[in-house]
């Protein structure tokens, strides 16, 4: 997947301020089921917001840039206990997020 340019990014902040978060980090830390569940998610949703609890043993910032590496998805934002992620649909009955260019 090519890098976001900083238009896009600003684009998917502006949207991901809106949204509420749709997974949850717990005590457990990321799991084979939380990425199953997070692909599933990007795949309907593309932009998710993630919530870390206080007793997960991984900040936001290593949590956001683990699920990445293993959806391929992009970090979009981290902001205190949440972050933010990007992905393109695979499916093809959602319309995908129209992405500014540069």
């Amino acid at each position: 997947m090519a890098t976001l340019s900083k238009k896009q990014v600003k684009q998917l902040r502006t949207m991901a301020h809106q949204i509420n978060p749709l997974m949850i980090v717990g005590r457990n830390g990321i799991t084979d089921a939380a990425i199953a569940q997070a692909s599933e998610t990007l795949d309907h949703h593309e932009l998710v917001k993630f919530t870390v609890l206080d007793g997960s043993p991984m900040d936001a910032k290593d949590c956001a840039e683990a699920f990445a590496g293993q959806l391929g998805a992009q970090v979009v934002q981290v902001i205190g206990n949440r972050f933010v992620l990007y992905r393109r649909t695979r499916l093809r009955h959602i319309d995908p997020i129209r992405l500014v260019r540069e």
